[in-house]
């Protein structure tokens, strides 16, 4: 099932389930209890939201072994893999829907993009095994970690590398069911591919992270974990166009658009 969150105009915007290039709007939400309606819409008549608004946005940090590697060689440092599953936070006001762009700063130098999977949890879950740890998530969508590698470098924490507003494309939707050994993660940039990688080829898995994570915290539905990219990328510059797709997931697009003088 693919839940996506749209508005048209005139109307709030609702969540739907997608039927082919329709979409059922859905009275409630995929995170409680919900039913469906009798009204249903063009996909292309729609404007696809952000699937939904996380309510803690977490992030896991060096997860897949080239992305170490080959940043180790361009700095010239021997790689340092990290021995334990290690998670970060990132924030919400930079989220972004599918086909919205992505505003470079004026005086940002060094713009990349991350092509991720997001883990949306659907139930509340605390000090699960690992065998137990799939039993939380309600599904899966895609996240582009736009980063400022100049700004990653000098800042102490990531609050604008990783934070600023736009940095962080979410969506297209919520697909509740994918076969993660299968699938691959591909970016296109200006439709070219310039990245590939099995997604499930991470260093610490999914129940891996779930269930570190839930021995100190409480997971709860709408939150969200994107789980790290692989290989790198060229730099960005306004005019680029990125494309994040997961086989059995779909695509996530995103124009880069220089900010607007002020």
């Amino acid at each position: 099932m693919r839940w996506l969150r749209f508005s048209v105009p005139g109307t709030p915007e609702a969540f739907g389930i997608l039927e082919g290039d329709r979409v059922r709007e859905v009275r409630g939400s995929p995170f409680g209890e919900w039913e469906a309606t009798s009204r249903v819409l063009e996909l292309a008549q729609v404007k696809v939201e952000v699937p939904f608004i996380p309510r803690t946005f977490y992030a896991a940090g060096l997860n897949y072994t080239r992305h170490i590697m080959e940043g180790a060689a361009r700095r010239g440092e021997p790689p340092a893999v990290p021995m334990k599953p290690d998670m970060g936070y990132r924030a919400v006001n930079a989220l972004i829907a599918h086909e919205e762009p992505v505003v470079i700063p004026a005086d940002a130098t060094k713009v990349q993009y991350e092509g991720e999977l997001a883990v949306v949890i659907g139930r509340k879950a605390k000090h699960l095994t690992e065998e137990e740890a799939f039993g939380c998530i309600l599904g899966y969508t895609i996240g582009n970690d736009v980063s400022e590698r100049v700004w990653q470098k000098s800042d102490r924490t990531f609050w604008r590398s990783k934070n600023t507003d736009t940095f962080k494309p979410m969506g297209p939707w919520i697909e509740t069911e994918l076969d993660l050994e299968a699938a691959e993660t591909r970016v296109r940039l200006n439709g070219e591919v310039r990245t590939h990688f099995r997604t499930n080829d991470m260093l610490f898995g999914i129940a891996r992270f779930i269930s570190t994570m839930t021995r100190y915290l409480t997971l709860h539905p709408g939150d969200v974990i994107w789980m790290g990219t692989d290989g790198s990328s060229p730099d960005l510059k306004p005019g680029d166009v990125v494309e994040v797709e997961i086989s059995g997931l779909g695509s996530l697009r995103n124009p880069f658009i220089a900010e607007a003088p002020r």
